[in-house]
């Protein structure tokens, strides 16, 4: 059965990171843009991740510049962004395509788990993909739920 272990990616400095790092924490993997309308999303989603973190949370943050070319070209300018605008102290790795024929393997293996209202398809920046604690794909959320209404399952798995 394949888990989160069985994938790597880089950072957004550009480290290679194995994603079996994160086994055995609750997960939550969001692929995102700075541009975007959700971009105050950000906040909630260091929230949860300040709050939670020392029971074994964490979030992942994918740049993806798929819908209609809302995140910078630059990761510096990503980074800086998030940084300073969202305080966001969760990782975050390499832009990468979430859908499609360069669709990021991981993303590839979200999808097949967990489909939406397009099937398997992303449709939006900000869709939301919570594991548990053995790397396995527990629910997706649609880009509008906001980051405090998954509290709840979150905190069910921890």
């Amino acid at each position: 059965m394949t888990t989160l272990a069985d994938f790597s990616s880089a950072t957004i400095t550009g480290e290679e990171r194995d994603l079996s790092d994160y086994v055995g924490q609750v997960v939550l993997v969001v692929n995102t843009a700075s541009k975007c309308g959700f971009a105050p999303q950000f906040d909630g989603l260091e929230k949860l991740y300040a709050d939670h973190r020392d029971q074994g949370f964490i979030v992942l943050g994918f740049p993806c510049d798929q819908f209609k070319h809302q995140e910078f070209d630059e990761a510096s300018k990503t980074l800086e962004f998030c940084q300073l605008n969202y305080g966001v102290d969760f990782p975050m790795f390499a832009k990468i395509d979430v859908n499609g024929p360069k669709a990021d393997p991981l993303y590839t293996w979200l999808k097949q788990e967990k489909g939406g209202v397009l099937g398997d398809a992303i449709k939006w920046n900000f869709t939301k993909f919570l594991l548990n604690r053995k790397g396995e794909v527990v629910k997706r959320y649609a880009p509008a739920t906001e980051p405090a209404d998954i509290e709840a399952d979150i905190l069910e798995l921890l």
